[in-house]
């Protein structure tokens, strides 16, 4: 641990790390089978990968401290160390599992409420600011499945319509830069 610690100091001065290679080294997608639902178990990619290391080694050297004290205090003689590794290689993982489950509801998850322009289109919404006809672009107040406002340049859909402040329209289309409406046919959806 105390060259994990060695590494990841040197790799900061150096603007690298050793947690983050670790992370990008691994697969993003597990996938369904044996080896993706053992590293699943670990929390992998729930947990940034170099803290389940330490949390491996921490729960292993325990374990084999623990296991080579009451062997030694009952047998008077050590384990071979292959075997005391093969014997508390289960600890180390289940120790990872445990304390990386605690951990998961702990780090902070990629989470995004952006959204994309084609979830704008059939929303509902007012014209804020200006006069939206033929050539001519107005201000839309549009609110997304989240709730949040976002203020679009709109033109009608039809070239015989027009909108004034206040309206109420339904988005249906973009062209370039600017969003196509209609009138709202169902004014329950504001």
């Amino acid at each position: 641990m105390l060259l994990i610690l060695l590494v990841e100091t040197v790799g900061m001065l150096l603007a690298a790390s050793l947690g983050h290679w670790l992370d990008n080294l691994l697969p993003q997608d597990l996938g369904e089978g044996a080896r993706g639902r053992v590293l699943g178990w670990l929390h992998l990619g729930k947990v940034p990968s170099l803290v389940l290391l330490v949390l491996f080694l921490l729960g292993f050297s325990l374990a084999g401290y623990a296991l080579q004290l009451i062997v030694e205090l009952v047998l008077d003689h050590y384990l071979p160390a292959l075997l005391a590794a093969l014997l508390v290689l289960p600890v180390g993982l289940f120790t990872t599992r445990a304390v990386g489950g605690l951990l998961v509801r702990l780090v902070p998850h990629d989470e995004s409420s952006a959204v994309s322009e084609q979830s704008l289109l059939g929303l509902s919404g007012t014209i804020s600011q200006g006069i939206a006809k033929n050539g001519w672009t107005a201000q839309a107040r549009i609110r997304d499945q989240y709730g949040r406002v976002h203020y679009l340049l709109v033109e009608p859909d039809r070239a015989d319509e027009q909108f004034d402040e206040g309206a109420q329209i339904l988005i249906v289309s973009k062209m370039g830069a600017i969003w196509r409406c209609i009138r709202n046919p169902h004014l329950e959806l504001l």
